[in-house]
């Protein structure tokens, strides 16, 4: 497989644990809905370098943990994107939400490429679909990282 799916890190001290493992699991699912990477940048960075994208590129004032700037249309056979996760918000959200930092950041990082796909979070039955889709991913996730 390419590894056209590649970890950027921005003024913060982050790393992400088991890359090669992420890597492939994401491309994993890309490949399970008939798409390849052709480049997809994930970005981890600060509440703070988030909020200056927020609000320069869509003129919203809040925090958010994932910006995804889709460069191919969910009908391309290749996904492109650069994905900007905020490891503040990430951390923020799993405390809240009483999950283990890594579960929260793979969900993270796994919902921004459904948008790629083309699924929308817009609504309560959207909302309830993409976090179906999520949980699948996960589950995926972790059945390809348990031993045989």
């Amino acid at each position: 497989m390419d590894a056209a799916v590649q970890f950027f890190v921005h003024e913060i001290d982050f790393k992400l644990p088991a890359e090669n493992s992420v890597r492939n699991w994401i491309l994993r699912i890309l490949s399970d809905n008939g798409k390849t990477a052709g480049a997809v940048s994930y970005i981890f960075c600060s509440d703070t370098y988030l909020l200056e994208l927020n609000k320069a590129h869509l003129d919203h004032d809040y925090f958010t943990d994932i910006l995804t700037f889709p460069y191919s249309s969910p009908e391309d056979l290749v996904i492109q994107s650069e994905i900007y996760i905020s490891i503040d918000r990430v951390q923020e959200n799993a405390s809240h939400l009483k999950v283990p930092f890594g579960e929260e950041l793979h969900r993270v990082m796994i919902h921004g490429i459904l948008h790629l796909l083309g699924h929308d979070d817009h609504g309560q039955a959207a909302q309830e679909q993409m976090r179906l889709l999520e949980d699948q991913a996960l589950l995926l996730r972790d059945f390809l990282d348990s031993p045989i």
